[in-house]
């Protein structure tokens, strides 16, 4: 059977695991959870919780990786990847990208970075995903001639069934209805990380409402912030919403 094969481009603090719980509520779609994640923990040495786990764990060799990304994962017709931008170091080859669906979720920079503030006091700017999804971006508009589709986390979660309507529709695949919501709990696509990052998705049944904020970001991050804008703001104009919004 031919598998399509949709991957989803996220940075860190985003809605991303969200997003797969609601790809994975359809009948006809296996997910796989940040595949990735054990290579750049080893080729960073990163003092993630979990690493030595996570690296024992899975796959290590990004080759073999892709390998596994591009191979038929069984009987369902769609396989969609949950990707961070950040795993996607510089010597992995991204020539295979031109072969599947791609797809970037991005977030207004100041609210990702009041979020990774938390887990993360100095961030540095590769650890925000955001060159890496630029490059990719670029990468996959270039190789394919077409503008991959960028949904943005505030668009989901204001409009949870318009915003994924339209991504369906812009990856050519029908929209299902089970997309806007999901049993709580532990999934068995999650990666083994989840019990330090997941609590909050696992014990979640839907999209959380979008809730205001205009905090605005501590001052050792205000450099990095506009950095991050100025990446942003790259692809934040080929966002999918209506034409009048």
């Amino acid at each position: 059977m031919s598998q399509r094969i949709i991957a989803m481009w996220s940075g860190p603090r985003n809605i991303s695991t969200a997003l797969m719980r609601s790809w994975a509520s359809r009948g006809d779609t296996h997910v796989i959870d940040e595949p990735f994640y054990a290579h750049y923990l080893q080729a960073t040495g990163y003092d993630h919780p979990g690493a030595g786990e996570i690296i024992a764990a899975y796959e290590t060799d990004w080759r073999l990786v892709i390998d596994q990304l591009l191979a038929n994962s069984g009987s369902k017709a769609i396989y969609y990847q949950k990707h961070m931008t950040q795993h996607m170091l510089d010597h992995i080859d991204r020539s295979w990208l031109s072969e599947i669906s791609n797809c970037f979720l991005i977030r207004d920079p100041r609210r990702m970075l009041l979020s990774f503030a938390k887990v993360i006091p100095n961030p540095r700017l590769d650890q925000t995903g955001l060159p890496q999804q630029l490059e990719l971006f670029n990468t996959v508009k270039q190789a394919t001639g077409q503008v991959p589709p960028v949904v943005a986390a505030r668009d989901v979660l204001r409009d949870p069934e318009g915003t994924l309507r339209r991504l369906c529709a812009a990856l050519d695949v029908a929209f299902d209805r089970a997309m806007l919501g999901w049993r709580p709990g532990k999934h068995a696509s999650d990666g083994i990380w989840a019990k330090h990052w997941y609590a909050g998705v696992q014990a979640s049944t839907g999209f959380a409402p979008y809730q205001e904020d205009d905090s605005p970001v501590p001052d050792n991050m205000r450099a990095l912030l506009d950095d991050c804008q100025q990446l942003y703001d790259q692809m934040a104009p080929y966002c999918i919403r209506q034409e009048d919004e």
